[in-house]
């Protein structure tokens, strides 16, 4: 299984795209495959995307970090 970490900052605007090009590549590539999206302390809606992301596809897996080092 191939593991995509993205980190993420302020990206509400286009995540959704991003999950569904990458989504797409790697299924028309058959790979197995998860992506994880970090956010790094996003000010805006990029946590709550993620999450809902998650619940429409469970190899949507995010980490929440608590502010932008």
């Amino acid at each position: 299984m191939l593991s995509l970490v993205i980190p993420v900052y302020n990206e509400a605007a286009i995540l959704p795209l991003t999950e569904e090009t990458v989504r797409k590549v790697l299924l028309g590539a058959s790979i197995d495959y998860e992506i994880v999206f970090v956010n790094d302390g996003s000010r805006d809606r990029t946590w709550e995307i993620i999450s809902r992301l998650h619940k429409q596809n469970a190899r949507i897996r995010g980490i929440n970090l608590a502010h932008n080092v």
